[in-house]
């Protein structure tokens, strides 16, 4: 940045003091017979190094600009560092690049003092267009200064001018939306398609997974705000990752695949070592043959369909890499037969594409290099609720398929039960429970995995007896069914499974008066707050959510109060701390 900031003149000096007879290079060059000072090639240089910072900031700044998961998502399709560069981080920073050579362009054009002192003004030889101003202003001759000024500022402003023309059109080609958002079920080419259509997915087969075979992840990351800490197994099977926002879902799919690199542990996938922080192994990400779908999709802005699904394929003969891109293609129903030639869905870029479309070219794009792992980062959060439905369950068809391993992030725990076979459960960079969806949901063990697979009903709790517990916060006594454990801390019930009437026998199990402290709505079901054994004093005063239909919620809103709750034996939830 220094001959940004330092005086032209004393740039001009110190490059005299390295170029001249006397200078280091002067004195280098002088060997050839051959000198810098006072010829043109002094005017280039002088000019070249007073506005390099500029164009050394403004390409910085593009390069700084491009989105890191683009750059990650390449590493994981199997693309060295140097293909990167030229294929994804140059293409994209060239706006910025070509504002910023035009804009020193700019400032060298008018560079003086320098130049001045390092070229000297030789009219046909070193004279430049400000040395030539200046001198004819010296002579009185103004009328030939304004002609320089003129040429001066004409060939300045029109580089600009040029420049911001080309960076809109640049912008429209690969941003623009010539063929307009088509959503899924929208008419295309005269065709209705519909959800089905659309995403009708069967993966390429990856090869059977052995007895031995599998990923075996036991990591541990220091981070800022904590220490991920984690280690699990999986074979061929879609496990989810459930945990709230921060507890290191996402963070450990990214060591997996490479994008980050752990502080200390063990990865291995399929007997292969991935990372080994003992035997200082760390494979490069192109290396692993694990695919990860970013959240944001990550699709390659300035590439169409099909280079965005064989962007991983260049170890491929053309032939056969153009082939399985045209596989792909019709795997996930994003190739119209017949259609006009530049409207095929091939041919677009992302962002001509809805965000239904984005997803499916990103998995893809992901499964076209046959992956050992398969790697999904809250894959439908950017969708509307209809199309994430949809797409959800043609998802979990299409993991029916792939023999490979899944992991599967998410915050939302309806769409982890309905998705995953097996759960694990992260808080706090921490593995907190591992097992089938149903006995995670059924048996969570802690409060904390309770709440985060959506049990809202939690109270202490003390043992009574061989087959009894005290609800302390509720206030009531339960008979239990499931064996008490000997470090019992809390009890809980979900909302859903609270049976609530009007008219219950109060001489059930677990059956007691209750009174409405308030309700809360949603389209199909109502949230009832209520009191047990007591009428509420306000709106706090309450001891128990239920949900119920909004159907049942109609039968039994007028009768009057009390009404009568029952806590079913067989869906208590014992837990310890």
């Amino acid at each position: 940045m220094a001959p940004l900031i330092l005086p032209p003149t004393v740039v001009g000096f110190l490059l005299l003091l390295l170029f001249g007879r006397n200078g280091p290079l002067g004195q280098l060059l002088g060997g050839f017979d051959f000198s810098i000072v006072f010829t043109w090639y002094a005017a280039v240089i002088t000019a070249t190094v007073v506005a390099f910072p500029l164009m050394y900031k403004t390409a910085l700044g593009a390069f700084e600009q491009v989105d890191s998961s683009l750059l990650h998502v390449a590493q994981t399709l199997g693309a060295s560092r140097a293909r990167i560069f030229w294929r994804i981080l140059l293409p994209l920073s060239v706006p910025g690049i070509l504002a910023g050579t035009t804009l020193a362009f700019a400032r060298a054009l008018g560079e003086f003092g320098a130049t001045l002192m390092l070229a000297g003004n030789i009219p046909g030889q070193t004279q430049t267009i400000p040395m030539a101003i200046y001198f004819a202003v010296e002579a009185g001759a103004m009328e030939e200064a304004w002609l320089w000024v003129i040429v001066i500022m004409t060939i300045s402003l029109s580089g600009i001018i040029a420049v911001n023309l080309w960076q809109k059109q640049y912008e429209r080609r690969i941003q623009g939306n010539t063929f307009g958002v088509v959503e899924a079920n929208e008419p295309v080419n005269g065709r209705n398609y519909s959800i089905e259509d659309t995403f009708a997915v069967s993966l390429v087969h990856s090869p059977l997974l052995g007895s031995g075979e599998g990923l075996q992840v036991d990591i541990q990351k220091q981070l800022p705000n904590f220490t991920l800490n984690t280690a699990f197994a999986a074979k061929e099977e879609t496990l989810g990752l459930l945990g709230g926002s921060g507890s290191g879902k996402s963070m450990t799919l990214r060591c997996i695949a490479g994008v980050e690199t752990p502080t200390e542990g063990r990865i291995v996938l399929n007997d292969q070592t991935l990372f080994d922080s003992d035997q200082r192994i760390n494979l490069p990400p192109h290396r692993r043959k694990v695919s990860l779908v970013f959240q944001n999709y990550a699709l390659f802005p300035h590439m169409t369909v099909a280079q965005n699904i064989a962007f991983g394929l260049q170890h491929l003969p053309k032939a056969i890499r153009s082939q399985r891109v045209k596989q792909q293609l019709a795997l996930v129903q994003l190739q119209e037969l017949g259609a006009p030639e530049g409207t095929s869905f091939a041919v677009r870029y992302p962002h001509q594409l809805s965000g239904g479309q984005q997803q499916r070219v990103a998995l893809a794009r992901a499964l076209a290099t046959e992956p050992e792992a398969l790697l999904l980062d809250e894959p439908f959060s950017a969708l509307d609720t209809y199309l994430r439905s949809q797409l959800e369950r043609q998802l979990v068809e299409t993991l029916s398929t792939y023999s490979g391993v899944t992991l599967f992030v998410t915050h939302n725990l309806e769409e982890a039960y309905r998705v995953c076979e097996k759960l694990m459960v992260m808080s706090g960079g921490k593995v907190i429970a591992y097992d089938s969806k149903h006995r995670i949901f059924e048996h969570p063990g802690t409060v904390r995995v309770a709440q985060l697979t959506g049990c809202k009903n939690f109270s202490r709790a003390a043992v009574k007896g061989s087959d009894s517990i005290e609800a302390i916060d509720w206030g009531v006594t339960l008979q239990t069914v499931e064996a008490i454990p000997d470090a019992l801390s809390d009890v809980g019930i979900r909302a859903h499974q609270i049976r609530l009437a009007p008219n219950l026998n109060p001489g059930k199990t677990n059956t007691f008066p209750c009174w409405l402290t308030s309700t809360s709505e949603t389209p199909h079901r109502m949230t009832l707050f209520l009191k047990l054994n007591a009428a509420p004093h306000d709106l706090q005063d309450y001891h128990v959510q239920a949900e119920v239909f909004k159907e049942a919620w109609e039968a039994i809103k007028d009768y009057p109060f009390p009404w009568y709750v029952q806590l079913d034996p067989l869906r208590l939830i014992l837990m310890v701390n």
